[in-house]
């Protein structure tokens, strides 16, 4: 880390550091991440030149360790590095504009979007809207409520998660 009350310079190893570290957080809060992989992160993290004493405890930790510990000690390491966790919901909103990327770079098939509850999300705005509303409660519900029309269905939904990646993200980044 730098000086004692200096800020890295943008580009740096422990910025760089900074921002996965946000990003995983964010992840976390949307259970994107298991609790047993917080402590390979956080190895990553140090390797990034990020350097606090809870980031260390975290990084020496096994995968089988206590899920509270892991979490408790993560949660420490982001406090340690000034980072908040960011609330569910926001944490939500990121997670299904990053499953939208997937989607238009071909990373999974609509089909796959059928495995979550996004139907319950508060919906902030029509980017969003469209595209939730596009998403099946579950995979068996793809054809009953589609119909035959699947290639429509797919076009639709990918143009929906393009008009949703290419809009401004609501609240701060993750």
């Amino acid at each position: 880390m730098g000086a004692a009350g200096t800020t890295p310079e943008p580009g740096t190893p422990t910025q760089s550091g900074l921002r996965a570290l946000g990003e995983v957080a964010c992840r976390y809060r949307a259970d994107e991440i298991r609790p047993e992989d917080l402590p390979m992160v956080a190895a990553g993290a140090l390797a990034a030149g990020l350097d606090t004493p809870a980031l260390c405890e975290l990084a020496g930790l096994p995968r089988n360790a206590d899920a509270r510990d892991v979490r408790h000690a993560f949660e420490q390491a982001l406090s340690e590095a000034g980072i908040e966790l960011p609330d569910q919901g926001l944490a939500r909103r990121h997670a299904l504009r990053r499953l939208a990327a997937r989607l238009v770079n071909g990373e999974i098939a609509p089909a796959d979007l059928a495995t979550d509850d996004w139907w319950e999300m508060e919906v902030e705005s029509e980017e969003v809207q469209s595209f939730v509303s596009l998403i099946p409660q579950c995979g068996c519900c793809i054809e009953y409520t589609l119909g035959f029309d699947l290639r429509t269905w797919a076009t639709e939904l990918r143009v929906a998660a393009l008009a949703l990646t290419s809009s401004p993200p609501i609240g701060p980044g993750c």
